[in-house]
């Protein structure tokens, strides 16, 4: 009867050692659980929805995207709701920087003279008016928000850019 007992401890001990081991491989492969394979593919939706907004030069769906990816990118940021690494967790916070300051400017232009100045980001063409007053924020955000998914997923589908993109 002890060894039944034993036998039976010795598997549940094994069992949470096993559990305990595959979620920390899990973690540090990056791609984490199943929820944030969810919150990656929303991303992706988000990225991709907000790439066809600007460059069709459509302000108000590029807002609706903006406001829409910013929980998301808050809540990857964070680090309490999905289990990611910890440079995907400063990539999700600095795209929500981005996000937030873009979206802010979107809804002051006057405060366009505020934006932050970035590096251009040579292989993501320019945005057309009126988003070219943002393009630097917007095509960093794209970016970043590209590498965020290559963490998380492993790797990124392209960006949707069309191509030429329309010059008004």
């Amino acid at each position: 009867m002890l060894g039944k007992f034993a036998r039976v401890i010795a598997v549940a001990v094994a069992g949470s050692v096993l559990a305990v081991g595959g979620a920390g491989v899990a973690a540090a492969g990056g791609k984490g659980t199943s929820s944030t394979q969810a919150a990656a593919e929303q991303v992706l939706q988000l990225r991709d929805q907000l790439a066809r907004a600007a460059y069709a030069g459509d302000v108000p769906a590029t807002q609706r995207s903006l406001g829409a990816m910013s929980p998301v990118l808050g809540d990857l940021a964070a680090g309490q709701k999905y289990t990611i690494q910890s440079d995907a967790q400063q990539t999700a916070a600095t795209s929500n920087d981005y996000a937030t300051e873009a979206s802010r400017i979107l809804a002051d232009p006057s405060k366009a003279g505020e934006v932050r100045q970035l590096p251009p980001v040579p292989d993501i063409p320019d945005l057309p008016p009126p988003l070219n007053i943002v393009s630097n924020l917007l095509k960093n955000l794209l970016k970043t928000v590209t590498g965020l998914l290559a963490s998380l997923l492993g790797s990124a589908p392209p960006l949707p850019v069309p191509v030429p993109v329309p010059v008004a």
